[in-house]
């Protein structure tokens, strides 16, 4: 009997085979204090060796199947287990503390974990994934469990597990494996990023899969809309939905390589990709990115021991501006605080800490801190053309105060003769309603605004999007937010400045129409997103969209909204 369950799509395509239920032996761990701490050491040493090795042949391997910027999540997950203080904690514990070699590791790697579990942005979620991926290969060989290879595969199956991590995924011989579904998990994991490079369809976070199908049994999958059928009742239906999807796709990929246009040829819009490291450089370029609209810079931080250099940051900065040669590369000043932790630093305790000192409210503060950050922007702007973005700015002093102090540096470093771009542009991103109400004043001294919408909704709802109570609240096609971002774009154009978007809201495809009827200039995205948002300007003119924002803006609900944008849609 047919079973339909609904999930989220994470990789796109449709896939129809027999189930491979992932079982691997639960990991126990014992409480029992030791006798020997020296022997435990030594054996979470050699264990510790193993998963190395292992990490050292998925990263081979991940290179030949991926290319170097997948191949580089298990470089970064052999950082982790190089890192040198995790394992001091470990054996700490081991002997101050008697604690076995299996709980040590799961105690240590829970407590980093649960920092980044904390987080409330999706992205860095998923980085606690990472750490339990690679501690649970250790754990696994210290218990002397199974460790299982996922490329020994070779019938087309659908593989069912509670989650897939990256060194599973990395295994996976798109051949065989013809798609896969989890229980837990979501676009922005590293499984979900992985997916799409190896062009496996996926939906996770269909939290009881795993329950519902028997090893063997025939499941399909659409990664793109998150339905899973199990048992399919019509599996002609199925193969129907496969070939329409081959064909889309045949059409997607050729706008790889095209300039963003309308279908009425307006060409003065940009689509840009979000990265959070040097390496999703490629990403962007491959997908054909016409710039970076997001550079995380908190990555630089909270991969590090301690604030990093002036010289260190430099390096990094530079590297992204000479890859994108002459597009307009924007980096983020340093968002920490909130939800985004350093090991390095105590934030103070407040009751709000989303409201509090945290992003430009810190680096104001901290001049020491932002002073090396803003210098080795200054520096990098050299070598390509950069934009300066400001976060979280709630007031025109705010904005005048991190502008003016980034004029002072550019002087003393020209000063000192080193050369600095002549075309940096300095803006801010629209996070806070009191911003967007007072864009056009804001614009008269910002080059740029991004408007940040995964906080901006949240705020403007008064709704944690991370909390599951209110999560219907964040409706990023309510009314109330489409006349925040008028507001924004609007107060942008009144004074010859751009208007971006970083947020999520940027690559959805039933926003896009919304957007351009608005008249924003840039969409930044996660670089997969960008051939369908390039394919859905190419149908629809600027006319009919700014005739579509004009009929949303005098709707009373989200739901309204995007009744009306799918009828457009369907129309094309």
């Amino acid at each position: 009997m047919s079973n339909k369950i609904k999930g989220i799509g994470a990789s796109d395509g449709i896939a129809l085979a027999k189930a491979y239920v992932l079982k691997e032996e639960p990991i126990v761990i014992s409480n029992h204090q030791t006798k020997d701490p020296e022997q435990e050491i030594e054996l979470m040493k050699k264990a510790l060796e193993r998963a190395k090795t292992d990490l050292k042949n998925l990263q081979q391997l991940a290179l030949e199947k991926l290319g170097g910027e997948k191949a580089a999540v298990f470089e970064a997950h052999a950082q982790i287990l190089d890192d040198p203080m995790m394992s001091d904690e470990i054996i700490t514990l081991i002997r101050e503390k008697k604690y076995n070699a299996a709980r040590a590791i799961k105690e240590e790697s829970d407590k980093f974990a649960a920092t980044f579990d904390s987080m409330d942005d999706e992205y860095f979620r998923e980085r606690a994934a990472d750490i339990r991926d690679v501690t649970d290969r250790w754990l696994r060989y210290v218990l002397d469990l199974l460790v299982i290879d996922l490329a020994t595969i070779k019938e087309e199956v659908i593989i069912v597990a509670n989650d897939l991590t990256p060194s599973q995924t990395a295994q996976l011989n798109p051949t065989f494996v013809k798609g896969f579904a989890c229980n837990v998990g979501g676009r922005t994991s590293h499984a979900a990023i992985m997916a799409r490079s190896l062009e496996i369809p996926a939906v996770l976070g269909l939290k009881t899969i795993t329950e519902s199908v028997k090893q063997g049994a025939m499941i399909a999958l659409d990664g793109n809309s998150g339905d899973v059928e199990i048992e399919p009742a019509d599996a002609s239906l199925w193969d129907k939905k496969a070939k329409n999807y081959l064909q889309m796709k045949k059409e997607l990929n050729t706008y790889k390589d095209k300039t963003t246009v309308s279908k009425d040829g307006n060409d003065k819009m940009l689509l840009e990709g979000n990265i959070g490291t040097p390496k999703d450089v490629e990403g962007v370029i491959a997908n054909g990115g016409e710039g970076i609209g997001l550079f995380r810079s908190e990555f630089l931080y909270m991969d590090n021991d301690h604030f990093p250099t002036e010289d260190e940051q430099f390096e990094e900065y530079k590297k992204v501006l000479e890859n994108m040669g002459d597009k307009m590369v924007v980096i983020r000043t340093l968002d920490i605080g909130g939800d985004k932790k350093l090991s390095y630093f105590q934030f103070p305790a407040e009751m709000n800490p989303f409201l509090g000192y945290r992003a430009i409210r810190f680096s104001l503060d901290r001049k020491d801190v932002f002073k090396n950050q803003i210098r080795a922007l200054l520096r990098a702007s050299a070598y390509g053309k950069l934009g300066i973005m400001f976060p979280m700015i709630a007031t025109i002093d705010e904005f005048k105060a991190a502008k003016d102090f980034t004029l002072e540096q550019k002087k003393l470093l020209e000063k000192e003769g080193i050369k600095v771009g002549d075309n940096i542009e300095i803006g801010m991103m629209v996070e806070i309603p009191a911003a967007a109400m007072n864009a056009t004043n804001f614009a008269k001294y910002a080059d740029f605004f991004s408007v940040g919408t995964n906080d901006l909704i949240q705020y403007s709802m008064a709704a944690d999007r991370m909390s599951e109570k209110v999560s219907y609240l964040y409706q990023p096609l309510n009314p109330s937010i489409l006349n925040l971002l008028k507001l924004t774009i609007d107060g942008a154009h009144k004074h010859g400045k751009w208007a971006g978007m970083c947020g999520e809201m940027a690559g959805d495809a039933k926003a896009i129409p919304l957007l351009m009827g608005l008249g924003l200039d840039a969409f930044s995205m996660s670089a997969s997103s960008i051939p369908l948002a390039r394919s859905i300007i190419a149908k629809l003119t600027i006319k009919e969209t700014q005739e579509l924002t004009k009929k949303a803006l005098e709707l009373e609900t989200a739901e309204q909204v995007e009744a009306l944008v799918d009828n457009l849609l369907a129309s094309k």
